[in-house]
């Protein structure tokens, strides 16, 4: 269950949150455009955005150069309530900062 996906992201149309992050959607489709791409990338909307229909800020385009053939949704993981330690899970080292 995995893939590699290569984009080109224009930087000038990113917008970061109070936090320093850049929200972003990546869309895969079935087939290619006539530019050989089937990935693509707009800023994140929110259920309100999206429901007033507000345009998408289009980030750029690109294509999955690897897949094993099996890409499915991720399960969500519900977190411990506020003040509990950061999850550690899966990390090598769970010491590092990032």
């Amino acid at each position: 269950m995995s893939a590699i996906i290569s984009l080109g992201i224009n930087r000038d149309k990113l917008v970061f949150n109070e936090k320093g992050w850049a929200n972003v959607t990546v869309f895969l489709d079935d087939n290619t455009n006539p530019y050989g791409q089937n990935a693509s990338a707009i800023m994140e909307q929110s259920k309100e955005q999206r429901e007033a229909k507000e345009p998408r800020t289009y980030l750029g385009n690109g294509k999955v150069v690897w897949t094993d053939g099996n890409i499915k949704p991720a399960d969500k993981v519900e977190r411990e309530t506020a003040g509990s330690e950061q999850s550690t899970a899966g990390r090598a080292t769970p010491d590092l900062p990032f």
